[in-house]
């Protein structure tokens, strides 16, 4: 089965500079996909494309240790994102707030599903 990668990158588009959110949260938004699936989609992100994948973490606040893992840093830190001294990001202090009233509406997904979801994170 394919999957229209586009959906995740128009949810990643959705985190703002100074936050960051893990594969899972990403997966939690889009019914039928997994943190794996978010991962793989971001290593066939288009060259130049716009999507903001060094806001993408994993679930411990770790970057993925790439090649790509140093520019990972550095993206993040330009936005002012702080690190622990274990080297990940603050995830208490750099959270995705969650998607906007539009994308829900344009997506169709029930608001309180969604904030339910949003709202499990901080657990």
């Amino acid at each position: 089965m394919t999957y229209d990668y586009n959906l995740i990158y128009v949810l990643i588009k959705q985190v703002p500079k100074r936050q960051v959110a893990s594969y899972g949260m990403i997966a939690s938004l889009l019914p039928g996909v997994t943190a794996r699936m978010v991962g793989r989609a971001l290593s066939h992100l288009p060259g130049g494309s716009k999507t903001p994948w060094h806001r993408i973490v994993n679930a411990a606040g770790a970057i993925a240790s790439r090649a790509s893992a140093g520019e990972h840093r550095r993206r993040l830190l330009a936005e002012g994102v702080e690190f622990r001294k274990t080297g990940n990001v603050d995830i208490g202090a750099h959270r995705w707030r969650g998607p906007s009233p539009a994308w829900i509406a344009k997506t169709g997904a029930d608001p309180v599903d969604v904030m339910e979801i949003v709202a499990g994170w901080r657990r």
